[in-house]
């Protein structure tokens, strides 16, 4: 399966998540900000990355768009889950150069199926 980071500031999100993905057979790498995701993103090279919207410091949006711009992470997919529903919000997100937006919370067949669809399983 596949080795995904999960930028995501709330610890309990953050382990509901990890287990969903593990029990999915995934790998989970995990980040509590942007900054130290993008840094992780960079150096661990995973197949796909899981984007919380509202995180301290640099916002989920400015931290898509700084990876999907920078040429050793563009190809990495992106998929934004956040509880920020609007269309609006899905439409700017997409704009950043996510490949998907998912709101919270995800039903876990929905969220590995988009996963899935994201790696081109």
């Amino acid at each position: 399966m596949a080795r995904i980071l999960l930028i995501e500031d709330s610890p309990t999100e953050s382990a509901v998540m990890s287990q969903l993905l593990e029990r999915n057979g995934h790998e989970v790498i995990t980040s509590g900000s942007a900054e130290d995701g993008i840094e992780t993103c960079r150096r661990e090279r995973p197949d796909l990355v899981l984007m919380d919207v509202v995180l301290p410091g640099m916002n989920g949006f400015q931290a898509t768009r700084a990876l999907s711009r920078d040429a050793d992470t563009k190809a990495i997919p992106v998929l934004i889950v956040s509880t920020k529903g609007m269309d609006t919000d899905k439409a700017w997100g997409l704009r950043q150069g996510a490949k998907d937006y998912i709101v919270k919370p995800p039903r876990e067949d929905e969220l590995i199926a988009r996963i899935n669809e994201a790696l081109g399983a």
